[in-house]
């Protein structure tokens, strides 16, 4: 099959804000709360990194007034990306993006691009990882995938957040892979997903790390490879002498499928570069705390950061490659 792949997966360098410097006594702050958009439900990976932020921020006062995040999962997270759109120069807003940003306008045909919002910066790139139910048999990738092939089409379910999002265009690429159909169900978010799986009502999910982690913890799910070209660098254990770092990946159990995700802070149109610079400055001081560093241990987060030009590259490049993930999945509206 087509190896399929992430952009951008190298990119590590974060670009200087060249234009949008901060003035030396007369920068912007927030005066009133800042909304946090997430653009998806409660328990799923976007949500649970914008509520960390947001405690990082309240306990090392780094903003003067509050964060509070708000979850608009309508449409796919169409709901809360319109929103921010027609925000227009509210600079007392901003968003947290997944690949929703791309796959959601490309599958429904809302009339919302990216390009309609202002990007801030790349917090981190999440991982996707393959799970099953700690009690079943399957020890191993290899296992799994030679049980699917075994049995009809349609026998085993995968489980993953909405339709024609990233959880269901993985599925697709694992399917083309293997030569075999699942059944794919959508939840609102990966926290429901993490809890059909431990649940038994589905054989496998696509979660992100940070999604399973306490369940792997409690030995409830386990997980059998990452969609990544390279194993995980975290070695802090996790459950008995398992640790990110242990798990393979699916290529290396003959599953080429690569996926990685952007976790990233855009705002409304029309802001100025005064107010794109306060939050680059605030999500750097944000990264530097102990908190972030755990949550990046804890999720398994690919590091990279990003911001100006270069993210705004990244972006637009990121689009072209989401676009031909979907059009080879069949998930692209008529007329997009």
């Amino acid at each position: 099959m087509k190896h399929l792949h992430a952009f951008g997966l190298g990119a590590v360098a974060a670009l200087g804000l060249s234009a949008m410097t901060l003035a030396p006594a007369a920068a912007w702050e927030p005066t009133k709360p800042v909304e946090f958009i997430v653009p998806a439900g409660t328990g799923g990976g976007a949500d649970q990194m914008a509520r960390t932020l947001q405690g990082i921020i309240a306990k090392h006062s780094l903003m003067p007034t509050q964060l509070v995040v708000i979850n608009k999962s309508g449409g796919a997270g169409g709901e809360g990306f319109l929103d921010v759109k027609n925000s227009k120069g509210n600079p007392h807003k901003i968003v947290i993006t997944l690949s929703n940003l791309f796959t959601t306008p490309l599958a429904t045909g809302i009339p919302f691009n990216w390009k309609d919002l202002t990007p801030v910066a790349m917090l981190a790139l999440d991982e996707f990882i393959l799970w099953v139910n700690a009690e079943k048999p399957y020890k191993t990738a290899q296992e799994y995938v030679a049980a699917i092939k075994a049995a009809p089409d349609g026998q085993f379910k995968m489980g993953g957040t909405g339709s024609k999002q990233e959880d269901q265009i993985i599925t697709v690429a694992l399917e083309k892979a293997i030569g075999k159909k699942m059944t794919y169900i959508p939840y609102k978010g990966g926290g429901e997903v993490a809890v059909q799986l431990v649940g038994g009502h589905i054989d496998s999910s696509v979660n992100n790390p940070i999604e399973a982690v306490s369940q792997w913890r409690g030995d409830k799910v386990r997980p059998l490879c990452v969609f990544d070209n390279k194993t995980l660098p975290y070695t802090d254990k996790i459950l008995g002498d398992l640790s990110w770092s242990s798990v393979p990946t699916c290529k290396s159990a003959g599953v080429d499928v690569e996926y990685l995700m952007l976790r990233g802070i855009f705002m409304p149109p029309g802001v100025s570069a005064d107010q794109v610079a306060y939050f680059v400055e605030l999500f750097k001081k944000v990264r530097a705390t102990p908190e972030w560093a755990q949550l990046m241990k804890d999720g398994a987060f690919n590091q990279t950061f990003m911001s100006g030009p270069e993210f705004t590259t990244w972006v637009e490049a990121a689009e072209k490659t989401h676009k031909g993930l979907m059009q080879e999945a069949g998930f692209i509206a008529a007329g997009n």
